[in-house]
């Protein structure tokens, strides 16, 4: 019995610490404090926006934004996220419009800039949406430690796997916090509000 619980052992404190592995370097989570990680999260931003016009990060110098990774054909995490983002914003009030956030596709071969302009146009906020080849993608989703992945549907079709977290970067383009799509609506305001005063 003792030999059979070992490798049972080996194997489950291998995907624990494998898991563990993933937070730190893909999400970037100190997750012995809590904060952001010494794993640099974050780096320059040039994809095409939802005008089909070039977009370059350097534009955004002295202010804060947010940065979130999802897709046009996302069932829940992105349209909550986007959702959150743009109550937020009116619950600020005016230093809210400071604030850009950014909707960056991991799904380049569905999400022309026309196709986005339209998603986006369903939410409030200000939200500038970006795509590019898969090539550029991948690079910008390197730099903020972005996992994602398409996974074939039943129908024939697909879907895209993918971290759901927002980036908050503070003015000076470095990153300063994370908020997952399922945080209390309270702690997204705070977290808003205390990017807006740094």
């Amino acid at each position: 019995m003792t030999r059979r619980i070992i490798p049972i052992l080996i194997v489950v404190v291998a995907i624990s610490a494998a898991a563990l592995g993933y937070l730190y370097i893909n999400q970037g989570f100190n997750l012995g404090a809590g904060g952001p990680a010494a794993v640099p999260i974050g780096g320059p931003i040039r994809l095409t926006d939802q005008d089909g016009k070039p977009f370059d990060s350097a534009s955004l110098a002295g202010k804060p934004y947010a940065v979130f990774f999802g897709f046009t054909h996302c069932p829940d995490a992105c349209p909550t996220t986007l959702s959150e983002i743009a109550r937020t914003e009116d619950e600020v009030g005016a230093p809210a419009k400071e604030l850009t956030t950014l909707f960056i596709t991991v799904d380049p071969e569905r999400d022309t800039p026309a196709a986005l302009k339209e998603y986006i146009s369903n939410f409030n906020g200000n939200t500038v949406a970006l795509s590019g080849t898969p090539e550029q993608v991948a690079e910008v989703a390197k730099a903020f430690r972005v996992y994602y992945k398409k996974v074939p549907t039943s129908d024939g079709g697909y879907t895209m796997d993918h971290t759901a977290v927002l980036y908050l970067m503070d003015r000076d383009g470095k990153f300063a916090d994370v908020i997952s799509y399922t945080e209390e609506h309270e702690r997204f305001v705070a977290k808003i509000k205390k990017l807006l005063e740094g």
